[in-house]
């Protein structure tokens, strides 16, 4: 068969997910990738898009629906740019995520055999995100803030009602959007040539509204980024989301007036309420603020971080780090079970907020130090610090090289792994075996139902 072209329609079967949840099928060895398709069905595809060892289509017509299709219950489903799997029965969504991780465990990191733990289901598949961040835009008749449409960084969807966040996440969102609507908020945009820069409706206000709530305290707390420390203008806004949503016990304005598209702010002000909203995972109180990081799924956390704790094999002798520390979450959790932890961050407001944490519950066995963990870990090796256990959860990207050889020269008996991307927990797993490590398991874990995201927890023991 000749290469198709774009525009050609072709008859497929669905055999399998990739990694970003698009269906995959082929056609005489030609892989055609097709959003929304489900493996097993017999689809009609319009080819949008052709390379030379693969193209793109949509979904013309589900001729035969796979065994494994459900009904998504999201309105917004196929337009918006989350929940890519909602329309994959459960069960299969979990057999996709548990097959990646082993897949890449073997292909990228050539580790084989390996033990890969059935996955870890989450107890709930809608409902359980406590941050959600929404994008405030222009459209031609009023604002809009939700989601980016698929594959449109530049198309906000507006959101009446969010399936992964709680009710009352929901109830504070249509809040702001009425409070935003009812007093004629100007929308960030970058001026244009037509522009003068003293024209403030061309620059406007609103970038982001960020929502976070502690599931297990019932606290909320609003963020707003805004491109101006405008407080007189967003103080009544906070006021009315007070009354109106008596759970909300935070609103703060981070101003960002930068042209990079981030809701992260270089200056925050206090618009209401207290600094921080409070969660509770496993008897220890976090304190968190507007930009620090903390696990998204709490109910899954726990069980994430009981996992760690087992993997960690603690008798309350160790010495622990905990690299790419946070909030302090792990690192306190550990605590009671170890003689010192140590905890490496990046972020100074995170490392704030995990020292404050510490002194909240009570614990004094644990030191927090902001940097990047290939600078520190080697300067306090170089100060006589040794530890039994290491436990990291480094970011997308995984370890740095020179992080991975600080570990490496430390040299702890064990060491746990938290990953949320199953290629570059492959790619550092190969390279500590390499190193004189052997991985003892592996466990995935479902921590974001819906979605094509693996979370995993890896054992190893130096060998």
């Amino acid at each position: 068969m000749a290469k198709p072209r774009r525009g050609d329609t072709l008859a497929l079967v669905i055999d399998d997910l990739a990694f970003g949840g698009e269906g995959v099928g082929r056609v005489d060895g030609y892989v055609v990738f097709v959003p929304g398709g489900v493996p097993g069905d017999r689809v009609k595809v319009r080819l949008t898009e052709t390379r030379a060892r693969y193209g793109r289509g949509t979904i013309e017509a589900v001729e035969v629906p796979s065994p494994d299709r459900v009904s998504a219950p999201c309105p917004y489903f196929g337009r918006c740019g989350g929940c890519r799997l909602q329309h994959v029965a459960y069960p299969a969504q979990l057999r996709f995520k548990e097959r990646q991780v082993r897949e890449c465990l073997t292909r990228l990191g050539g580790l084989t055999p390996i033990e890969v733990r059935p996955i870890m289901p989450a107890p709930d598949l809608y409902g359980y995100r406590n941050k959600m961040e929404f994008t405030v835009s222009s459209v031609p008749d009023g604002v809009a803030i939700g989601l980016h449409q698929a594959d449109r960084y530049d198309v906000v969807l507006d959101i009446d009602r969010c399936l992964l966040q709680s009710d009352t996440m929901n109830v504070l969102l249509a809040q702001v959007r009425h409070e935003v609507t009812a007093r004629g908020l100007t929308v960030y945009r970058l001026r244009g040539k037509g522009d003068t820069p003293s024209d403030e409706a061309a620059h406007g206000l609103l970038r982001f509204v960020t929502l976070r709530e502690g599931r297990h305290t019932g606290e909320a707390m609003v963020n707003v980024v805004a491109a101006a420390p405008d407080v007189e203008t967003l103080g009544p806004l906070a006021t009315e989301l007070l009354s109106r949503v008596p759970a909300t016990t935070r609103v703060v304005l981070n101003v960002n007036a930068e042209k990079a598209s981030v809701a992260v702010g270089t200056e925050e002000h206090l618009l209401l309420g207290r600094d921080h909203i409070r969660e509770s995972l496993r008897g220890v109180v976090f304190q968190i603020s507007a930009n620090s990081f903390f696990q998204t799924n709490s109910g899954q956390a726990e069980r994430l971080f009981s996992l760690v704790e087992e993997a960690c094999g603690l008798d309350g002798t160790e010495t622990l780090l905990d690299l790419y520390s946070g909030t302090g979450a792990i690192s306190l959790l550990l605590a009671r079970r170890c003689r010192r932890v140590y905890g490496i961050e990046l972020s100074p407001a995170a490392v704030a907020d995990a020292a404050r944490n510490a002194r909240l519950n009570g614990i004094a066995n644990c030191t927090f130090l902001a940097g990047e963990v290939r600078h520190v870990l080697p300067s306090l090796v170089q100060e006589g610090v040794r530890a039994e256990v290491v436990v990291a959860d480094p970011p997308r990207a995984g370890f740095h090289p020179k992080a991975l050889a600080a570990v490496a020269a430390l040299a702890p008996a064990r060491l746990v792994y938290v990953s949320c991307n199953p290629a570059t927990l492959a790619r550092d797993l190969g390279d500590l075996a390499q190193r004189g490590y052997g991985v003892e398991w592996v466990q995935p874990v479902d921590m974001f139902p819906q979605t094509p995201h693996i979370e995993a927890v890896a054992r190893l023991r130096r060998v």
